[in-house]
C-alpha cells in the first residue's frame, strides 16, 4: 500500500491540489495559537471550547479552516464499503480549505481516516482532519504531510462495522460540540472549535492574547522575572 501511495502523489503534481477559497476569518485563525483562540472562548463566553486531551496530531501541524461534519454509527453488517458512500461523497464534494470532522460511535479502536482518503482528501485541497476514533496507515499519511489528528492509532477498519449516519450535521468531537463550517483552529496544543456566529470576535481576542503573550517573552529574558511579566501585562 505504501508503494501505491508513493506512485499515486509523485504522477499527482501540485498543480492538480485544489487551492482553499479566500477567506479572512479562517487566514487569521491560521496565524494565532490553538491555546490563545481557547482563552479567547473561555473569557468572552465562558465555553470550554477545546477537545479532549487525547486528540493528538500524527506529526507537527498548525492550521484553520472550515468544518464538514460525517458522523458513523457503530453496526455490525455485511454490506462493505456500500455501506460508508456518504462518508466518500463527503470527501469529492465538499470545498477546498475545509477540514473534516469525523465522529465513529464508540469507535476509539476503529480506523476512521487511513492512507486513501487522506491521499484524496490532500488532493481534494482539505486542510486537515480530525477524528473522534483512530487513524491507521500513518507510514503513507506521513509520506503525504497531511495533518490528521485523532485519539489513537489502530490497524483496523469501519468497513462492515460502520454505517454512514449523517454529513454536515451537528456532531460531538472529543467533548465539544462542532456544527458546520464552525471554524476549527488546531497547533501542537490541540484542537479548539469556534462557533461560526461568533467567529469575528474571538479572533479579535485571541489576536490580542497572542501579542501581549509574544511581548512578554523578550520582558521576561531581560528582567528574568516572570511576576513583574504578569503584573505589567496582565497576562499568564
Amino acid at each position: 500500500m505504501i508503494g501505491t501511495v508513493c506512485l499515486l502523489t509523485a504522477f499527482l503534481s501540485a498543480t492538480e491540489i485544489a487551492q482553499p477559497s479566500s477567506d479572512s476569518l479562517v487566514e487569521g485563525f491560521k496565524q494565532v495559537e490553538a491555546a490563545s483562540v481557547a482563552d479567547a472562548m473561555e473569557q468572552i463566553y465562558g465555553k470550554k471550547q477545546y477537545m479532549s486531551h487525547d486528540m493528538r496530531p500524527l506529526s507537527n501541524a498548525k492550521f484553520a479552516g472550515r468544518a464538514v461534519t460525517v458522523m458513523l454509527k457503530k453496526e455490525e453488517h455485511t454490506e462493505g464499503s456500500k455501506a460508508l458512500q456518504g462518508m466518500l461523497d463527503t470527501i469529492d464534494e465538499s470545498e477546498p480549505g475545509s477540514v473534516y470532522v469525523m465522529v465513529l460511535q464508540d469507535g476509539l479502536d476503529y480506523a476512521g481516516v487511513g492512507g486513501l482518503m487522506s491521499t484524496a482528501m490532500k488532493f481534494r485541497g482539505f486542510t486537515g482532519a480530525i477524528v473522534d476514533g483512530g487513524v491507521r496507515d500513518t507510514p503513507q499519511i506521513a509520506k503525504l504531510q497531511f495533518p490528521v489528528f485523532s485519539r489513537g492509532v489502530v490497524p483496523s477498519t469501519t468497513v462492515n462495522h460502520f454505517r454512514f449516519a449523517g454529513r454536515n450535521v451537528p456532531v460531538r468531537c472529543a467533548g465539544v460540540d462542532v456544527n458546520p463550517s464552525d471554524i476549527i483552529v488546531a497547533d501542537m496544543d490541540g484542537v479548539v472549535v469556534v462557533p461560526a456566529a461568533h467567529a469575528a470576535e474571538v479572533l479579535s481576542k485571541a489576536q490580542q492574547l497572542d501579542f501581549t503573550e509574544h511581548s512578554m517573552l523578550p520582558f521576561i529574558e531581560k528582567y528574568k522575572s516572570l511576576r513583574e511579566a504578569v503584573a505589567k501585562f496582565g497576562r499568564l
